[in-house]
Parts: C-alpha cells; structure tokens; sequence
C-alpha cells in the first residue's frame, strides 16, 4: 500500500489483551501485535476506545505502547490514544507515550466537561505542540459528547502535526468539505462506513473487525486504490455478517476478543468492568457472523 499516511493506511484499534485475573496478558498483547502485521496492517493504534483505555492506569497504558513499540519495531506505526477530558492529563500522556516509542498520537474531543469549541481547539493545540508526532483527531461524539465542527478542523489543520482525522461522526458532507478546504486525510472510524469512506477519499481505516479481518481491509484498500470498486464492493459485503456480529451483537471490545480467543490469537476473552464477557448467545453470534464471512 502507498506511505501518504505517517500512520500507515490500514490499522485496527487494539485490544489489551488480559489474563482472567484481569491483569495485562504481555504475551498476549505481542502475539497480538504480530497477528496484526502479518495479516497486513502498516499501524496499530494502541490505548484507544478498543484498548479499554478507561479503565487501565497510567502504567499500563505506557506498557502497551512500550510492548507494541518493541514488537512491530520498523514493520507498523504505532498509534497511542492520549486522549482525556484533562488537558494537563493528555499533554502528560503525549509526552510520555513519545518517550515510550509511540510513532503518533490519536486525540479524541474532552468528553464530559463539554467544553466550547474554542475550548476544543485550545485542548488539541497544547497536546499537539507538546510532542513533534503526528496528530491524529478522533471525531466521535457519540461516546464524547462532543463534536469537532467543519469550522474547528478547518482551524486544527493549521497546526503542524495535526494531520488526520479518524472519522466516527458519520457525516460525510461535512466531512467532504474539510477534505475539500484542508490538507487533513481522513480515516474511517467504523467499519460498517469504511468503503464509503474510502470512495470518497480517505486514505484508509481504523478498524475493529481488522482483528480478524486484516487481509480483507487491505485488499479492499488497495482495490479502491486501483479503482476496482466491484471487489471492493464484493469485500463490503462479505464482511456484514463479521461486522454485525462484533460491533452490534454486545460492544466491539468485548467481541473483538471474543473473536481472537475464537481464531487462537490470544488465550482469554478477559475485559474490565464495567464491561463483561460474552455470554454464549452472543459467541453464537459471533460463530456464525465469522463463518459466513468466511473467516473462520
């Protein structure tokens, strides 16, 4: 695939892999890492929504990153998610996930204090200018509360290193205007939009189901990228039944490790409360979803 992006075009948001104690599994989180490379991801995105990054403290966080870092090495991007609803609490984070070998940065909205939007724009200058990584802004309001507007990614795009966007809003035409008045790239934040998104230009994906889907994402990008949108299209729809089974059957985090323990990528499906594991209707679920995707 093309190197436009300095975060890779094809990248999934990582589970922290856990034992049933509910303490990191670090060999599981490597094996994770290099399942995600072989199955042809240029970037990993590491601590984001996917990751649980709620609920692991500081340490784990920068463990994760140090752990990916080392593992993928020159092979994969490695994306840190240093978003909070604290300033002071993601500059810290930025700095110390660059000092932890992340290649770049994902920043989601301040959830729960709803700030202004000149108070987002405020929040995403002092993580960005902290570090001399590559920002990647993750519009996804539906779990933020709050929403980067065409006028604040017009504004953002002038700092620098703030170059992406990871799109979950679900707007395309607001989203086609930023695209059209800035030099900001786009990335599909939700697997069931990842096709439209790249037919209308974005430069690839933050996925979920790449889990367990790498190849078909990759050869999706690069059948778009060729213009052969048939097997783009063909792949789109191959994967509904994946893509339904792990983003509406429960919550991604929960599926997407049910989904690897189901393929032997990691051991335990463990999650932190307040998420819980799968019960088996919803493995059901997931079984069928893979297999008439052809993935298991």
């Amino acid at each position: 695939m093309s190197t436009a992006s300095p975060f890779g075009r094809l990248l999934t948001a990582m589970v922290s892999p856990m034992r049933p104690d509910g303490s990191l599994d670090t060999d599981g989180a490597r094996r994770l890492a290099e399942h995600l490379v072989a199955s042809g991801h240029d970037g990993i995105v590491v601590n984001g929504t996917t990751g649980e990054s709620a609920t692991l403290s500081e340490d784990e966080s920068l463990e994760m990153v140090r752990l990916v870092a080392d593992t993928v090495g020159d092979r994969a991007e490695v994306v840190a998610g240093v978003g909070s609803n604290a300033t002071a609490h993601s500059v810290d984070m930025a700095r110390r996930a660059a000092d932890a070998g992340a290649t770049g940065l994902l920043l989601v909205t301040p959830y729960y204090n709803k700030p202004t939007q000149a108070g987002v724009v405020a929040h995403c200058r002092a993580v960005a200018e902290v570090t001399d990584l590559p920002v990647m802004l993750y519009d996804i309001p539906g779990r933020t509360g709050i929403p980067f507007t065409t006028e604040t990614l017009r504004e953002l795009a002038t700092v620098p290193s703030i170059v992406a966007v990871k799109d979950a809003k679900g707007d395309p035409w607001a989203s086609t205007k930023v695209m059209a008045t800035t030099d900001l790239i786009y990335f599909s934040g939700d697997d069931a939009t990842t096709l439209p998104w790249l037919s209308l230009g974005a430069v690839g994906t933050v996925s979920v189901v790449g889990h367990v889907a790498g190849r078909e994402y990759a050869a999706m990008i690069e059948a778009v990228d060729r213009g052969d949108l048939a097997t783009a299209r063909e792949i789109h729809r191959r994967l509904v039944p994946a893509v339904d089974a792990i983003m509406s059957t429960s919550q991604g985090a929960i599926m997407a490790k049910a989904a690897l323990v189901e393929l032997g990528v990691i051991e335990h499906a463990t999650v932190r409360l307040p998420l819980v594991e799968s019960p088996p209707e919803h493995l059901d679920i997931l079984r069928t979803g893979l297999k008439e995707s052809g993935l298991l």
